[in-house]
């Protein structure tokens, strides 16, 4: 394999173009740790790589250290002073969040000499004094004056909830601070029992019906649930349903979000609105109209068409929200928006703003906004709309997970939050203050993708977080919460460390920056518990050794999926092999369906596309390998006739559906918690749905559920699919 020289790993800092002033690498490094910034990582294959002088310093930057490309040592000296001066500056912490039953001690400031008292005033307004602590801690000199740090513990008794520190300080000076304590571990009561679940996974958009308006929806998906409830799953993993473009162009990854606070509209179904059935013929027959022109496939390509959808369904949905609510109707949306509170005005109002400009991009920072008419973009009926929108899109997803639970889940809708949002969307027009602009977030390189990835979305910035008590943080978990009772945590890393890359430069330049773990982690666990609710992180890829044992320990579910469970030779593991802890499944959105896997497909697509850097013979190789050693382990276990040494050839149409169902008596025959079945597995489909490593080049996200020959297959025809239903007896009788 060729590699450019900036490719090749131990050559040193990696070469950035212009260095930056700073001589003292040293420092740098020294200022960058005390900013929880790493300077230097692990490539693929084992070698340190050290970051560059210029690439700590922009990311040291983006977190509000007082430093640039330009800083002398001088300047990086006083900036390190400055950091240790920072903990000192504020009276309490930003944000204490103890584990429930650990007492916690934690430093307060004052005035050296001064006299500070401080309580708990608990989530039901009792307050309770705490009590200070003998830890003599020799006063500092901050911005020219001295500070005394005294010591306070929090009691292991506080109940779990989401508190407040009380400081009352000489001169009767009050300063509060959030305080979370949270579960030790998440213990919800659907993994208490010794049984183990199963369910199914699936792209909803790509689910249609003979009702469908172009793409699946939340009638779609409540049909799908019930579908599968009554084949005994317990739990229907969905894409994430963040909020997308309001206006077209439409972004097609579920995984690139304008926000993760509020859901797409897109998944309303407008016939399901109650407001339609006093609609008069003349509208009915618009409506219809419209459902008719947003499944007109004028390219007959097949794929699904986000933009035709969208601007089909957001017309009917002008004419329904024009129609007269019932006064109970009426009450209810108003009880909503005020319930949405400042997060949803704003969304409603970025949306309006959106529409008025005609592009996320062309939208100006809330600060320069005015112009555009957002100071009263609460009153103006655009804003209403989209406030309206997702009090409908609220209810027809709240309606799925009823379906779901009285057709007998336990879990019902998992949903599955994405790692970030789009640069330009609504959380970062609201809360500019939140984000480390200027950066965004991707992946090292690794054998995979070798110039490494970048996913083109801001990262929260740490402190901003910490200091608004991780507020976007719980907001977010309770909104994913409000109607499933499971949530997969895309890239769950995220929480511990994100790789930031400077704006402009390439994947490679980039750095981790740690996260307060115990923090973030604390917080999800609180707001799951709440909503009684489980949580799968998805840990593959490239995971510290010890990040699986402390969400194991926390009761957050990892992700197994059996492509990647390999053992030091690189056999796939036997299911005794697996992790108990776990989510287990055969394959997952970013692989191929099954059957395609098993022809090759993601080898073929790559090499058409021109996406391999291995020899086209090479990969095939490697991939023949994989799959004649699945299928002897296969053998060997009994779930597959043949002879176990003899050769294997190409799979083909007559033994491909007997592989898949012996792959997934494999998985379920885990000791895994939860096992899952992906939807495009039951039906044979075999194109990807997502392709990693393209964007234009592939139809992502756009492909509808398939049969093995490219027919389409609806939500009726998954009810009445031979194929699905002795896949799910599988898993059902199995998965015990």
């Amino acid at each position: 394999m060729t590699r450019r020289k900036s490719e090749v790993p131990g050559e040193g800092d990696n070469v950035e173009g212009a260095a930056p002033k700073v001589i003292d690498i040293e420092a740098v490094r020294r200022l960058a740790d005390a900013n929880g910034v790493s300077t230097q990582f692990w490539d693929w294959y084992g070698a340190r790589r050290d970051v560059s002088a210029r690439s700590l310093l922009r990311v040291l930057e983006a977190l509000g250290v007082p430093v640039d490309e330009e800083s002398t040592e001088a300047q990086i000296e006083a900036a390190l002073i400055d950091t240790e001066d920072e903990h000192w500056r504020g009276t309490l912490p930003d944000c204490l969040v103890v584990r429930e039953g650990d007492p916690q001690e934690f430093p307060v400031h004052v005035p050296h000499g001064d006299w500070v008292k401080v309580e708990v005033e608990l989530e039901d307004g009792a307050s309770v004094a705490l009590d200070q602590v003998d830890r003599w801690v020799p006063p500092r000199v901050v911005d020219g004056a001295k500070v005394g740090r005294a010591t306070f513990r929090v009691p292991g008794w506080l109940p779990l909830g989401w508190h407040a520190l009380r400081a009352t300080c000489q001169g009767d000076r009050i300063v509060r601070a959030p305080l979370a304590v949270v579960p030790r571990r998440l213990d919800p009561p659907v993994l208490r029992e010794d049984r183990r679940r199963w369910g199914v996974a699936a792209q909803v958009y790509s689910v249609r019906s003979s009702g469908s308006w172009g793409i699946g929806d939340a009638m779609d998906l409540s049909d799908l649930a019930a579908v599968c409830a009554e084949q005994g799953a317990d739990f229907l993993l969905i894409n994430p349903m963040h909020a997308a473009s309001p206006v077209p162009p439409m972004e097609n990854s579920p995984y690139l979000p304008v926000t993760r606070r509020w859901t797409d509209p897109i998944y309303i179904r407008p016939e399901a609105i109650d407001e339609y059935a006093g609609l008069g013929e003349a509208e009915r027959g618009r409506i219809a109209a419209l459902r008719e022109r947003s499944r007109l496939d004028a390219g007959g390509s097949g794929f699904i068409d986000r933009g035709r959808a969208w601007g089909a369904k957001r017309e009917a949905l002008e004419l329904l929200f024009a129609a007269r609510r019932s006064v109970h109707r009426e009450a209810e949306l108003r009880a909503f928006v005020r319930a949405g509170g400042q997060e949803l005005t704003d969304f409603a109002r970025w949306c309006a703003l959106v529409e008025r400009t005609g592009a996320i991009e062309a939208v100006a920072p809330r600060e320069d906004a005015g112009g555009q008419g957002v100071a009263d973009c609460d009153l103006c009926p655009r804003a209403a709309f989209w406030a309206w929108c997702q009090w409908i899109v609220g209810l027809q997803i709240g309606s799925v997970q009823e379906t779901a639970r009285r057709t007998g889940m336990e879990i019902g809708l998992m949903a599955d939050l994405a790692v970030g949002v789009h640069r330009s969307g609504s959380e970062t027009w609201a809360e500019p203050m939140m984000f480390a602009l200027g950066m965004t977030v991707g992946a090292p390189p690794d054998m995979y993708s070798q110039q490494g990835q970048n996913w083109s979305q801001p990262p929260w910035s740490p402190r901003a977080l910490a200091r608004s008590g991780y507020r976007p943080l719980r907001e977010m978990i309770r909104a994913t919460l409000a109607h499933a009772g499971a949530v997969r945590i895309d890239h769950i890393m995220g929480l511990f460390r994100l790789w930031w890359i400077p704006e402009g430069e390439p994947a490679s330049h980039g750095t981790y920056v740690r996260f307060d773990h115990e923090a973030m982690v604390g917080v999800l666990l609180l707001e799951a518990q709440r909503a009684g609710a489980l949580v799968v992180g998805e840990d593959l890829g490239t995971v510290e050794p010890w990040v699986r044992d402390y969400l194991a320990d926390r009761g957050i579910l990892g992700t197994s999926i059996l492509w990647f469970e390999k053992d030091s030779a690189g056999w796939p593991l036997r299911p005794q092999g697996y992790r108990r802890s776990a989510l287990a499944t055969v394959t997952t959105h970013d692989l191929p369906p099954t059957a395609g896997y098993l022809e090759g497909v993601q080898t073929k697509l790559r090499d058409e596309l021109g996406l391999l850097v291995d020899d086209v013979d090479t990969v095939r190789e490697a991939d023949r390998v994989e799959r004649d050693r699945m299928l002897a382990l296969l053998r060997d276990e009994g779930l597959l006739e043949g002879d176990r040494d003899e050769a294997e050839e190409a799979v083909t149409d007559s033994d491909e559906r007997a592989i898949v169902e012996a792959l997934h008596r494999h998985i379920a025959a885990t000791s895994s918690q939860l096992v899952g079945a992906a939807l495009v597995d039951a039906v044979g489909d075999k194109r990807p749905q997502n392709l990693p490593g393209t964007d234009r080049e592939y139809p992502n996200w756009c492909v509808p559920l398939c049969d093995g020959d490219g027919n389409e297959v609806g939500v009726e025809g998954v009810a009445s699919s031979e194929r699905a239903a002795a896949l799910f007896e599988i898993l059902r009788e199995t998965v015990r």
